[in-house]
């Protein structure tokens, strides 16, 4: 099975495989198959400039080739030579501590590695979080062959995106930002970073096309972003690319390179970026306050199934079902409604319950939105003011804390921020689940910010296993909390995830 794994460092490097070499003929082959048809004006070659020349196939043909100035190259020259000296080395150690990242481990000063670009003349550089994670020290080397302490200006681990701020001595070069919103599956996609920076390959670049939007739900351990809206490509990204950019043939930046899904570690054409909008999105709040601010609207949602699509007379299964929503909150002020379905947010089309959740906590508090549902087959616009999630989050907190001292007598349908409920086939099929487990603890709705949140237990979930005990039924599992309500270490649970995959969560109280 392939494993999903920031691209940060690796220090293991595989050995080429046997059949490289015949691969190389066809590519060769093809190459000059490609060349004599443009000789023979096959193929039309653009007179425009490389930084300005379209995507569209139709346009370009469909191997992109443009004249500059009588000699033959592809548009991503232009591209590359405008823009990879704004990419940056980024190195960042830690000591007195033990870090776990699923390429090193160690209890001394350790090292990583990952890639960064300028975006702002002033010295201002966008990474991934996981990169400068934990650092005591970050330094940047830029392609002039200047090193720079540099300043953890903001961090968010809920996206894996970080700023820093370096004095540059040197002019710099910047990459603008672009739209991420804007790209299409089948777009070009060029990627720089430094891919196993031990052995010095600086700035490399590669290239592929956009091969899919708003992938989310994906697993990096305890390090796993909350907001989850990648972009995947099949531009090669390898350990060490983490945080540099994701360019269109414009030159912009479109995401930063942050994962790749492998059963080796290394690339094989999964890639993920996180896209710029996102960033955008959240960047000047990281350089104003170090950290992000986020909206809320105060409702819990869920997966749209096809049942319900169709029972909506929905055309397609795109969009989330409203489980339940919080009073006196923006949503409940809006007039949503248990049951709705939420197909449109600020402007934008709803496709699933990953990427509703980047608009929503995008979306400034105090900004009023537009949001579109559809209830009993109808569809209708309504607005609301957004609020901020920090506040709610604090007050759920001091709740919860009250609502444990009120009483020894705990209610053990709500544990460690997660209601649980009794799992039964009748459930099963109510929920239209499929489970080869009868029985079970059934997690109908996490709280946000809680333990079971950062353990990453969603909605869905089926607890198996508590503290290496088997719990079939509510009583089970109140005798299991009572077993440990008093030990204050970990919790060790074994669960089957929505997407049926069994996997070990821990609880950290």
């Amino acid at each position: 099975m392939a494993e999903t794994h920031f691209s940060s460092e690796n220090r293991h490097i595989e050995k080429p495989k046997k059949g490289l070499k015949s691969t190389a003929w066809l590519v060769a082959l093809a190459g000059l198959i490609v060349f004599v048809l443009v000789l023979s004006g096959e193929f039309k070659i653009p007179q425009n400039s490389v930084a300005q020349s379209p995507t569209n196939i139709s346009e370009t043909g469909l191997f992109p080739i443009v004249d500059n100035n009588g000699r033959m190259e592809s548009p991503f020259v232009a591209v590359v030579e405008a823009v990879k000296n704004a990419v940056v080395n980024v190195s960042a150690s830690s000591k007195g501590q033990q870090r776990f990242h699923w390429w090193q481990q160690g209890s001394r000063r350790s090292t990583s590695s990952g890639s960064g670009f300028f975006f702002r003349e002033d010295g201002y550089i966008l990474t991934n979080n996981h990169v400068v994670s934990g650092a005591d020290k970050v330094t940047v080397r830029t392609s002039t062959g200047y090193t720079y302490d540099a300043e953890v200006v903001g961090t968010d681990p809920q996206t894996d995106l970080a700023v820093l701020k370096v004095d540059p001595q040197e002019e710099i070069v910047i990459i603008p930002f672009g739209n991420s919103d804007e790209i299409k599956v089948g777009d070009w996609a060029i990627a720089i970073g430094n891919p196993f920076p031990q052995q010095g390959l600086d700035r490399t670049v590669t290239v592929g096309v956009i091969s899919a939007k708003g992938r989310s739900n994906l697993r990096f351990g305890s390090e796993t972003p909350e907001y989850q809206d990648y972009i995947q490509t099949d531009a090669s990204i390898n350990p060490g690319n983490s945080g540099g950019p994701l360019l269109n043939l414009r030159g912009e930046a479109i995401g930063v390179n942050a994962a790749i899904s492998s059963p080796t570690g290394n690339s094989v054409g999964v890639g993920f970026a996180i896209p710029i909008d996102l960033a955008r999105a959240i960047v000047p709040d990281l350089i104003t306050n170090g950290k992000a601010s986020r909206g809320w609207l105060g409702v819990w949602f869920a997966p749209l199934t096809q049942r319900e699509a169709k029972r909506q007379g929905l055309d397609e299964v795109k969009g989330v079902i409203i489980d339940s929503v919080f009073i006196n909150s923006p949503a409940d002020v809006a007039g949503i409604e248990g049951g709705d379905v939420i197909v449109g947010f600020n402007n934008h089309q709803v496709e699933n319950t990953g990427q509703l959740s980047v608009l929503v906590s995008t979306t400034k508090s105090g900004q009023e939105v537009p949001i579109d549902i559809i209830r009993d087959r109808r569809k209708m616009t309504l607005s609301t003011t957004m609020a901020d999630r920090e506040k709610f989050l604090t007050n759920a907190r001091q709740a919860t804390r009250a609502q444990t001292q009120a009483a020894d007598d705990f209610d053990f349908r709500v544990w460690n921020g997660m209601e649980i409920m009794e799992f039964t086939p009748e459930i099963a099929r109510a929920l239209e689940l499929e489970t080869e487990h009868d029985n079970g603890i059934y997690v109908r709705r996490v709280y946000p910010g809680s333990a079971a949140d950062r353990a990453s237990i969603s909605r869905g979930t089926i607890i198996l296993q508590v503290d290496e005990v088997v719990v079939r039924t509510l009583k089970e599992m109140e005798n299991s909390i009572k077993r440990l309500r008093k030990s204050s270490r970990a919790i060790g649970l074994i669960v089957q995830e929505p997407d049926g995959t069994i996997a070990r969560k821990v609880i950290r109280r």
